[in-house]
């Protein structure tokens, strides 16, 4: 059951994400409705989910290639947790979005997700998560050896990165769709709501749930 509840939760968080809009997907609408053509949009949606991909790999896969994993596992966690808290925080003591993404050219949706999700700090949610599906998979074989312990979790860290962001991408996508066929970009500028509070206090939740969690023993 818990390693259920979290592949569930690399799922949602892949929904959350592809709600919020600061995760690219009114960039595909905008890039369909100035080509003009219905193809534009699935392509652009393809470009900033593999960005999207990119992104949440490499940050799990230095903490996937770590052999101290299999001493300092709680550790680990726990100081990960505390990063994500600390990125929650700032982001919310912080409200300004990063100057970098607007110098991006609109063509490159690719890099911009991949800026996007670094610096608004998508990948870290994953983190505690990522290193509790670790722990938990090997739960019995804590003493195996550190090459064939790496090797799983390497594994893990691209099917967490390819659930999460499969998650994203539908959800995003249907957003996306609405918008582009029925709604149109006036609807979006003028009823979607905020979510950079949402998005700040949930790296608080995600990080103390990490800590919550090593601390618990799941």
């Amino acid at each position: 059951m818990s390693v259920t509840a979290l592949w569930w939760a690399v799922i949602f968080s892949g929904f959350y994400h592809g709600l919020n809009p600061g995760m690219g997907w009114p960039l595909a609408v905008s890039a369909a409705l100035m080509d003009r053509k219905t193809s534009a949009l699935p392509k652009a949606l393809g470009a900033l989910a593999f960005g999207h991909f990119l992104a949440m790999t490499a940050i799990l896969l230095p903490f996937s290639l770590m052999i101290t994993l299999v001493e300092w596992e709680v550790e680990i966690r726990i100081a990960a947790g505390c990063i994500v808290i600390a990125l929650g925080v700032y982001l919310l003591i912080n409200r300004r979005h990063p100057r970098f993404l607007a110098r991006v050219k609109p063509s490159r949706l690719a890099l911009w997700s991949f800026l996007a999700a670094m610096a608004h700090g998508a990948g870290l949610m994953l983190v505690p998560i990522f290193l509790g599906i670790c722990l938990i998979d090997d739960l019995e074989a804590g003493h195996q050896a550190a090459g064939e312990l790496m090797t799983g979790n390497v594994g893990t860290a691209f099917l967490v990165s390819l659930a999460h962001t499969a998650s994203m991408t539908l959800v995003g996508g249907i957003v996306a769709t609405v918008i582009y066929f029925w709604l149109g970009l006036k609807f979006l500028s003028k009823t979607w709501f905020n979510l950079d509070v949402v998005w700040a206090l949930s790296l608080v939740a995600v990080g103390a749930f990490g800590i919550w969690s090593a601390l618990a023993g799941h």
